[in-house]
């Protein structure tokens, strides 16, 4: 548990007065862009970085005093951090040696654990014969050989090719879960948090912006910072203006109009601080047509398509915005066509300008 955690780097403030709770035997997620302060407080987790103010509670025991070595945490680091001169045996069994166990313990925890990260042929080999991704795996295996309280990794898949990284996701996943061990995982890549996590922090600008489980942010973001951080490609947002003629209530966009329901209508006008909106649109809740539907459509034209296989990414120009829609496979406008675009209202995102919070 992180009461108030605060750092302090001189006079700018790395990390703003935190408070979050980690479950036993969780996988949970620090997730926000580069200098958010997600990578610091893994570090004041760990005891690597002194804390300016607050309060770390391990199992309901207060840690700010106590050493790293004392805290029975293990790291797993974007760089690896292996030895060069020893082999992946020795420095898988480097923190057991440390420990002066036994040598047939050490050997039997060693191959246990390469066993279930699929290196034991490796075992022999110095890092620099190894593969970027048979390197993390030893990474990984030096902190699982430990049988730690917790597990503290810093962005540990970045540094490999796109297609191994999607297997390691799936591996790490499994080996949590199957070790029962809580881990506290830093990254900035939103794909790896949603597909990993049990719950995710979303962190911005030191505080945190959101905890919650993946769907839950994705389908209820907090404010406009994680509707737009959160989601590939990013959300839309169209500035505009809540207004009311007659009993029929309207938000008004530079580039459309959108009739709102009474039930919506008295929701914006009993939570919104202003009439001054942002609406937010995913990318799969636009729809593109060569033909206007609705009064609700607006003009666009074709800016770019990028064809994925199952589906298409569009990019629209309206005006002097670009507005990301995903379209069906079978997508065959053309750069510079005409075309159509209209929002799902029932699946839009409000926020309000002045704050960016989400008011529905």
């Amino acid at each position: 548990m992180l009461e108030k955690l605060t750092k302090k780097f001189g006079s700018a403030l790395a990390v703003d007065g935190i408070d979050l709770e980690i479950s036993d035997k969780e996988f949970f997620v620090l997730l926000g862009p580069s200098g958010c302060g997600k990578t610091t407080t893994l570090n004041m987790i760990a005891g690597l970085e002194p804390i300016t103010s607050g309060k770390i509670y391990f199992d309901g025991t207060l840690v700010n005093d106590i050493p790293p070595e004392r805290r029975d945490v293990a790291m797993v680091f974007q760089s690896y951090a292996l030895y060069p001169q020893m082999n992946a045996f020795d420095n898988i069994a480097f923190p057991l040696k440390i420990r002066k166990l036994s040598t047939g313990d050490v050997k039997s925890r060693v191959e246990k654990t390469a066993e279930m990260l699929h290196i034991r042929p490796m075992l022999k080999k110095k890092p620099h014969e190894l593969s970027g991704g048979e390197r993390q795996r030893v990474a990984l295996a030096r902190a699982i050989v430990r049988e730690p309280k917790a597990f503290l990794m810093d962005e540990p898949l970045s540094n490999i090719d796109a297609k191994l990284r999607v297997y390691m996701r799936a591996e790490l996943i499994r080996l949590q879960k199957d070790l029962q061990i809580t881990t506290v995982y830093v990254t900035h890549d939103q794909v790896e948090a949603m597909s990993m996590a049990d719950r995710i922090a979303i962190m911005n600008q030191g505080k945190v912006a959101q905890v919650s489980d993946a769907m839950t942010i994705f389908n209820h973001p907090a404010d406009s910072f994680v509707g737009g951080f959160v989601g590939t490609p990013p959300m839309n947002f169209f500035d505009s203006e809540f207004m009311k003629k007659g009993q029929q209530a309207f938000l008004h966009t530079p580039h459309f109009t959108i009739k709102l329901g009474d039930e919506l209508a008295k929701l914006v006008e009993e939570k919104a601080t202003g009439s001054e909106l942002t609406i937010g649109v995913r990318p799969q809740d636009l729809s593109v047509t060569p033909r206007k539907t609705s009064e609700e459509d607006f003009e666009a034209e074709v800016y770019a398509v990028e064809p994925l296989g199952t589906e298409t990414v569009v990019d629209l120009r309206v005006d002097d915005k670009i507005v990301k829609v995903v379209a069906s496979h079978a997508f065959d406008s053309k750069i510079m066509d005409r075309v159509w675009a209209s929002v799902n209202k029932h699946r839009m995102h409000l926020f309000n300008r002045s704050d960016g919070k989400a008011i529905l």
